[in-house]
């Protein structure tokens, strides 16, 4: 049971294209924000996608209402993702547990995250600065766009490296052996509650309260229709239904209102009058 060299060597890879912006431009904000892509190329690599989407489905949840001020977030998905998602198929974990183990690593992300940050100072005011004096495009290109690319790479391939060829299986055993102890019994309830919060900041930062019938007419929906094995696409298809009829319902409101104090209409009024 372990992840080698070249698994670790795509993945870190992967992580540092994020984190670095640099892949697709600024899709990788999407691809830094949430989970589900890394999982999927996670999964890829490990060669078991069904056990890595279930695994990430759970991160998922936690992260479902996280904000990122200035573009930090507290804890970084992409990173706790392809972290705990290797330890998760190499233990054999549950995807609660799985979470407890996501929340500290994401958690490490944020602070690399920040001293990408302080590298990208220095790099502001030894190369960008003089540039822009200068009026020189191509250096402010090279400033602004190559060596903060650069720097993440060098930041993140070394460090996703040793934590997924070093510290993934070291991690997966020691839970693997103990995995009957109270220890992760607490850890296993705690990610559970986790992806409870998650969801439940989603629901505050929906924030109307007429829309909360929406979400428990989805979690409803989901417990009813459990035994039909009704597939997520065939839940979308639903929900894009109701939703165009909440919107056309809506629409057709507002255009009553409209037609019925419109100026034709109180014309009318005052000449009845």
């Amino acid at each position: 049971m372990h992840v080698t060299f070249l698994q670790a060597v795509i993945i870190a890879i992967w992580i540092a294209f994020i984190m670095s912006r640099s892949l697709f431009g600024g899709a990788t904000l999407t691809l830094r924000f949430s989970p589900m892509m890394t999982g999927l190329v996670v999964g890829i690599v490990f060669n078991d996608i069904p056990q890595a989407m279930v695994v990430t489905a759970a991160i998922q949840l936690i992260y479902m209402g996280v904000f990122s001020p200035g573009g930090q977030m507290p804890s970084e998905p992409a990173v706790a993702t392809a972290i705990a998602v290797p330890v998760a198929i190499l233990g054999n974990m549950t995807p609660a547990s799985a979470v407890g183990v996501a929340v500290p690593v994401g958690l490490l992300g944020s602070y690399i995250y920040q001293i990408r940050f302080f590298i990208n100072t220095f790099i502001m005011q030894k190369y960008t600065d003089r540039y822009a004096a200068a009026g020189s495009g191509n250096g402010l290109t090279l400033s602004l766009i190559f060596l903060p690319i650069i720097a993440s790479f060098i930041l993140y391939v070394p460090f996703m490296f040793i934590a997924l060829y070093y510290g993934a299986p070291l991690i997966a055993d020691l839970i693997k052996s103990n995995s009957s102890t109270y220890i992760f019994h607490i850890l296993n309830v705690i990610g559970g509650g986790l992806a409870a919060v998650g969801i439940a900041v989603t629901v505050y930062v929906i924030g109307k309260r007429s829309y909360i019938v929406f979400f428990l007419l989805a979690y409803f929906l989901a417990v009813v229709a459990k035994p039909l094995n009704i597939t997520m696409v065939t839940y979308a298809i639903i929900g894009a239904i109701i939703a165009f009829i909440f919107v056309l319902a809506k629409s057709e409101t507002v255009n009553t209102l409209k037609n019925s104090i419109s100026p034709t209409n109180v014309d009318q009024d005052d000449d009845d009058y």
